[in-house]
């Protein structure tokens, strides 16, 4: 048995009901993400000249962390992971920190008692 004929064309109102449909859609979610933003970060300046290395209050401050890596000065001081790295080495050149262990890629420090 075949059918003849094609889908029924909807009429005007329908039409119109349906457009209304989707643009009140449309509206509801441009609404529901302006008011779902997150703000927007702000990108942080970070420094490349690492703290000063004979300073008695960075080191007594460096002193107290129980576990030094570059990305932990880092992160504290705002440096650069390279700068931090580099204070990290004036420190134990110093003799104020000692090497625990250490790779090629990173370099874990404690402070000397």
């Amino acid at each position: 048995m075949i059918i003849m004929g094609g889908k029924k064309r909807i009429g005007l109102k329908q039409m119109e009901r349906q457009q209304a449909k989707v643009d009140q859609a449309k509206a509801a979610k441009e609404k529901k993400d302006k008011k779902a933003a997150p703000p927007k970060e702000r990108k942080t300046i970070i420094n490349v000249i690492p703290p000063d290395a004979k300073n008695d209050k960075i080191v007594a401050e460096v002193k107290r962390m129980p576990v030094l890596t570059p990305y932990a000065v880092a992160t504290r001081y705002n440096v650069r992971i390279s700068a931090a790295k580099e204070f990290l080495q004036q420190l134990q050149h110093n003799g104020d920190v000692e090497l625990v262990s250490g790779s090629h890629t990173i370099k874990v420090y404690k402070p000397c008692a």
